[in-house]
């Protein structure tokens, strides 16, 4: 069977206020194929939202052991993945973790793939970066948007409000 071509996934997440009504934004390349997502949530952080963008990305590939880059303003993101923090994170069970419910959906979707991260600096032109931002942004400003439910979980929890 012939190799398949790598996938460019290309994220951004956004948040009016954090928390505040937050949305996501995907591109998806692969050869000529192109596919865009987006999406929001009424009350949200801009973390969540740049992990869910990337899980949303993985989850759509529709075959396993995928070569996929991974190109994301989150420092959070990348660096969770690039430097090893998951891994701590996940070794001590997410225990004072923000966004344990992303992480651990992100690992069940990563590990189905060979993935590899790019921090790419936001704002500063990249057409494809620039393309997520605008779909993060036009989502989260989209009327009844769904709750957040792994954000309302984590603020019950906590009794707080903060950068989940």
């Amino acid at each position: 069977m012939p190799q398949r071509p790598p996938i460019f996934l290309y994220t951004d997440g956004a948040a009016s206020g954090n928390p505040g009504p937050g949305g996501y934004g995907i591109v998806l390349v692969c050869g000529k194929a192109r596919k865009e997502m987006s999406g929001g949530f009424a009350l949200t952080t801009n973390n969540r939202m740049e992990l869910l963008a990337v899980i949303l990305g993985l989850e759509a590939v529709r075959w396993e052991h995928a070569r996929i880059e991974v190109w994301s303003d989150s420092s959070y993101v990348v660096n969770a993945v690039t430097m090893g923090w998951l891994t701590q994170w996940e070794a001590t069970g997410f225990r004072k973790k923000k966004n344990p419910d992303l992480w651990m959906r992100f690992l069940e979707v990563y590990r189905k793939h060979d993935v590899s991260f790019h921090w790419i600096k936001g704002h500063a032109g990249h057409p494809e970066n620039e393309r997520c931002d605008s779909l993060a942004v036009q989502a989260r400003s989209l009327p009844d948007l769904p709750a957040d439910e792994g954000f309302l979980a984590s603020m019950e929890q906590t009794g707080t409000i903060e950068d989940f």
